[in-house]
């Protein structure tokens, strides 16, 4: 089954935006930082206290969001929001992404691949709206 949610993408602040959006919509949220992660190694310590997956969901929103961490692309207004598709595996993934990838920017693609925390894939489409996949389990 594969789930689409909005993302959005902050400059070293997620933690603190995504507790205020708890405060003000309710819901249980979790923060993960990068240096709870295997890949805190891959970069500057100075990062390792952004949060690479953050999650606020109640019976009424459900969204996701991150801090920016691509060492070369910079966040500015219009590219920091996005759409965040879940699945339960790869092969769930993999048709909408390889569909979206028609005209897609080659520039910042990440193809779908297995990452430590599950499947992942970034790309910006024709209409240069992101799209950030994420499934938990690895290819079989």
């Amino acid at each position: 089954m594969v789930h689409l949610t909005p993302f959005l993408l902050f400059d070293g602040n997620c933690a603190e935006a995504m507790e205020f959006y708890q405060r003000c919509l309710g819901g249980d949220l979790v923060l993960t930082r990068l240096g709870d992660t295997p890949m805190k190694d891959q970069m500057p310590a100075e990062k390792h206290q952004r949060i690479v997956y953050a999650h606020l969901k109640s019976a009424a929103i459900e969204f996701s969001a991150t801090d920016w961490l691509h060492p070369i692309q910079k966040p500015k207004l219009g590219n920091m929001a996005a759409m965040y598709v879940t699945g339960d595996s790869f092969d769930d993934l993999k048709p909408i992404f390889d569909k979206l990838l028609d005209g897609a920017e080659r520039e910042f693609l990440v193809e779908l691949r297995d990452m430590p925390f599950g499947v992942y894939g970034h790309l910006t489409d024709r209409y240069g709206v992101g799209w950030f996949f994420r499934a938990a389990k690895e290819r079989g």
